[in-house]
C-alpha cells in the first residue's frame, strides 16, 4: 500500500488539496499498478513561522516573485 507523506509550508485550500490527493493518486496507480483505494495521501499544512531554513524562519523571508518574473533575486530577510 503506497502511502504518501506531503508537507506544504502555509496552507491550501480544501479544492487544491483534493486535487492534489487526486493527481498523486492517479500518478501512484498509472506508474506501480496500484489500485486506487490503497493509495494513502497525507497532506500537513506547516506554519510558515514554524518553519525555517537558511538560518531565517520562512515566515520572515521577503514573498517570492510572482511568475514570470526573476526567480534569481536574492531573498533578503525583513
Amino acid at each position: 500500500m503506497p502511502f504518501v507523506d506531503i508537507r506544504l509550508a502555509g496552507s491550501a485550500t480544501r479544492e487544491q488539496k483534493a486535487a492534489i490527493v487526486a493527481d498523486v493518486t492517479k500518478s501512484l496507480v498509472e506508474r506501480l499498478g496500484k489500485p486506487a483505494a490503497a493509495v494513502q495521501v497525507v497532506i500537513s499544512e506547516v506554519s510558515t513561522e514554524n518553519y525555517g531554513a537558511g538560518g531565517i524562519l520562512i515566515a520572515d523571508r521577503a514573498p517570492a516573485p510572482p511568475a514570470g518574473e526573476d526567480a534569481n533575486v536574492a531573498v533578503v530577510p525583513r
